[in-house]
């Protein structure tokens, strides 16, 4: 049985980074394996409640005040529109809605808008899950009394990287508002980006950042990043999917129990990646032709992998059937191997 701990040093992370590919996979299929069905992917979607004019420069994202970036800002979207988004994800299989607003932190009167909309989607069936940037400990209570499942405020990379990245918020800030959402009795979604130009020590930093927390997180979302013509990060060199795949490995061994998400840039991954990193242990996905700002795969692409995969969405209670293929049997037959 694998050991939770919360206690990993930067070398022993970098180790295991450092395994040789197969081994790496190996052991974190088999931890995989003893905390989830291996053939079950979580399904959420994602959509963008208030877009651009961000005041923070975090030098991957588009929505930034601070680059010269052709985004149409956009202001809170109304709650019919939210809702109609959310009944559009249910009906694809999303079993949680994910809502994103470009702000620095919600205002109070922001809040009450946005607590109306966790209600609503509540009201569908769907999970809830909110990133609205920086909360306050009184924040997170109430959107914690109004029913959401999930906050997300990501670490984005190590603690010695983040500084080439953002200026305009602290790394401790970011640990501060987790810490107000676990308080409040919320899931904690948090994760990083990968490809910004950092080492591979920094990936392993923010591993340990993720996995040292006092209580692991719910959600690990690992993104790719999407290069944007015009922020700072744009012709920032491609990271080697391998070392992608292995952050998605330790991902797993480190945090046995989380959903570890391939979040943004899946549009840059191959089937064959994608494929890799299910079998390194990623178990969630973003589904939906847009994230907050940028593309994602068309839902039939996602279908069509999930079908040459024999992988079925965690709500779903028959495997799809590609047209002119047998059912059930082949697909017992892979679900018991």
């Amino acid at each position: 049985m694998s050991l939770t701990r919360h206690d990993w040093t930067i070398e022993e992370i970098e180790s295991l980074l450092e395994l040789p590919f197969s081994d790496l996979i190996f052991r974190a299929q088999g931890i995989h394996r003893q905390h989830f069905d291996p053939n079950r992917v979580q399904v959420s979607t994602l959509l963008s409640i208030k877009t651009g004019a961000c005041p923070e420069d975090c030098g991957y994202c588009p929505q930034s005040a601070h680059h010269d970036v052709a985004l149409e800002r956009e202001r809170l979207l109304p709650l019919d529109e939210v809702l109609e988004a959310a009944r559009g994800a249910r009906e694809k299989g999303a079993t949680r809605f994910c809502m994103g607003a470009a702000w620095r932190n919600p205002t109070d009167r922001n809040l009450e808008r946005v607590i109306e909309m966790v209600q609503a989607v509540r009201e569908q069936g769907l999970e809830t899950c909110m990133t609205l940037g920086m909360l306050t400990p009184e924040q997170a209570q109430r959107l914690a009394r109004a029913g959401l499942d999930y906050y997300n405020h990501n670490l984005d990379t190590s603690p010695e990287f983040y500084g080439e990245i953002i200026s305009t918020r602290t790394y401790q800030e970011r640990l501060d508002t987790l810490e107000h959402v676990r308080a409040a009795g919320m899931s904690v979604c948090t994760g990083g980006i990968l490809g910004m130009g950092e080492s591979r020590r920094d990936r392993a930093g923010l591993l340990q950042q993720l996995a040292n927390l006092p209580r692991h997180p719910e959600s690990v979302p690992i993104n790719q990043l999407v290069q944007v013509e015009g922020t700072p990060l744009f012709g920032v060199e491609d990271l080697d999917p391998f070392e992608f795949v292995r952050t998605v490995a330790v991902a797993r061994i480190l945090m046995p129990e989380a959903h570890v998400r391939l979040s943004a840039g899946r549009t840059g991954m191959s089937d064959e990646m994608q494929a890799l990193c299910f079998l390194a242990g990623a178990n969630s996905i973003f589904y939906g032709e847009q994230l907050l700002t940028t593309p994602n795969p068309h839902q039939d692409r996602d279908q069509a992998l999930f079908r040459r995969l024999g992988i079925l969405p965690e709500a779903a209670e028959e495997p799809p059937t590609a047209v002119g293929e047998p059912s059930s049997e082949p697909w017992e037959r892979i679900r018991h191997l």
